[in-house]
């Protein structure tokens, strides 16, 4: 009988463990792409103020993905992969040009694709 109530008692904290576990799991992956969806719609500039100015050359040919690989080595975003979905979800999707750009490191990712599909000219506005 001891057994039993022992073997009981162990299962019972096994499952119990196992549920929170599964809960700490879901909740970490909840807030993950809540941050994740949040940057989308609402990415800061990397710097407040005055910022850097940097040259950022797209050749043709260049994917949404490699602008944002780009623009994240030049330190003007901090994700890639976030950018890809927010020029999917922006007005400037399918937009962007290449040219030779001066964009800010106190720019929005949205900003800079507006200075991107501009025109098919070399930019040389700066915020």
């Amino acid at each position: 009988m001891d057994k039993k109530i022992v073997w009981g008692v162990v299962k019972g904290i096994f499952k119990i463990t196992l549920a929170l576990a599964v809960v700490l799991l879901v909740y970490n992956l909840a807030l993950k792409a809540y941050d994740f969806g949040y940057r989308i719609f609402a990415e800061e500039p990397i710097e407040a103020g005055a910022g850097r100015t940097i040259s950022v050359s797209i050749v043709e040919g260049k994917t949404v993905s490699e602008i944002g690989d780009i623009l994240e080595e030049k330190g003007l975003i901090r994700d890639s992969k976030v950018f890809y979905f927010q020029e999917m979800f922006s007005e400037y999707k399918g937009d962007l040009k290449p040219g030779v750009y001066e964009l800010s490191t106190n720019m929005t990712p949205f900003e800079m694709m507006e200075i991107m599909s501009a025109s098919d000219e070399t930019e040389t506005e700066t915020e």
